[in-house]
């Protein structure tokens, strides 16, 4: 547990750093902690701080930077936000987020994030409800089922379950003639909410088979509705904290251009409420230690359908990003909204 003292000293070591980009050293620390305390003293609490993992000294330097570790520590007790001018808000958003075409909307949202932060912005579309007009099991071989799932606009999609039983092809049959007589039309979540109030009113085989094919379609209709739009990734080219480092950038690209893994973490993020900071090497949410992702989930008519975020240096201005974020998140909720 830090004390006091220690906190300020941290609180203004990560400050200076995301400022300047330079390791901070006792004397510079000293200025801007505006704490009364002798050279010595500094350095004792820093050493501290270092063997507590949240704050590391460069091997060419006798200042310190902060860690991930110091990072969140920063970013979750210690920050404060700072509106933002409202003016240069006004003006980025002006003709901007028209509720016209949702996608307008969300291309826009992207640009203006990136506009705004001088990084990388990020919007996943707005999921949609997941609806079904006929299902068809069949039997592939043992443990093995394909399920056949057709969509009111005749949108066919194909997804292989393995089963913890071998069913027969009258089963299969059985199951398909329950789910298209009494679930068609139903959104996959709504399928879901009834087959776990209804499992015991049928035979515990067929109610386990439709279960497992009602999660399998649901994530294979999750995995085409779902789309990321990207803006200002070259903005990370002018970062000073990249520049020298070719290999870093080349992983960060080849990341945007897969795309899986900013699915995997925005999609996390859309299950919770408000603002979020990853940071990068804290875990393998961020794989990248030199990046972090500020995000918050979106709305429309009250129901989370996405997410959208900034990208950029672990050393960046948290505040201001997330009021950017913040700020953002409810005008494309607002913006969507409107009929």
């Amino acid at each position: 547990m830090l004390d006091d003292r220690a906190k300020i000293l941290l609180k203004a070591l990560v400050e200076r750093y995301i400022a300047d980009g330079q390791p901070v050293g006792s004397r510079t620390l000293s200025r801007a902690s505006g704490l009364d305390l002798s050279a010595a003293t500094i350095r004792n609490v820093m050493a501290d701080l270092e063997e507590l993992g949240l704050i590391v000294s460069p091997h060419t330097s006798s200042g310190r930077v902060p860690t991930p570790r110091g990072y969140r520590l920063f970013v979750d007790t210690m920050l404060t936000a700072r509106p933002l001018n409202l003016e240069e808000l006004r003006a980025e958003t002006r003709d901007q987020l028209q509720p016209d075409q949702p996608q307008r909307v969300i291309a826009s949202a992207a640009h203006m994030l990136s506009s705004l932060s001088q990084f990388v912005g990020v919007v996943t579309s707005p999921r949609k409800a997941s609806v079904f007009h006929h299902v068809e099991f069949l039997r592939l071989g043992d443990k093995r089922v394909l399920v056949i799932l057709v969509s009111p606009d005749g949108d066919v999609q194909n997804r292989v379950i393995f089963t913890q039983q071998d069913f027969q092809q009258n089963q299969l049959i059985e199951a398909s003639n329950i789910l298209n007589a009494h679930y068609s039309g139903l959104s996959i979540e709504e399928m879901r909410e009834r087959l776990k109030n209804e499992v015991d009113q049928l035979r515990s085989e067929i109610a386990t088979l439709m279960q497992v094919a009602v999660q399998a379609s649901g994530d294979t209709m999750a995995e085409r509705s779902d789309q990321l739009v990207l803006s200002g990734e070259r903005n990370l080219l002018a970062v000073q904290d990249f520049s020298n480092d070719m290999g870093s950038l080349r992983r960060m690209f080849d990341m945007f251009e897969q795309k899986t893994q900013l699915m995997r973490l925005l999609d996390g993020s859309s299950r919770a409420e408000g603002v979020r900071i990853y940071i990068g090497g804290e875990s393998q949410t961020v794989p990248f230690e030199e990046l972090s992702v500020v995000s918050a989930p979106y709305e429309i008519d009250g129901k989370v359908v996405g997410t959208l975020g900034v990208i950029g240096p672990t050393r960046m201005a948290y505040d201001r990003m997330i009021e950017i974020v913040d700020i953002t998140s409810r005008l494309v909720t607002n913006a969507l909204s409107q009929k």
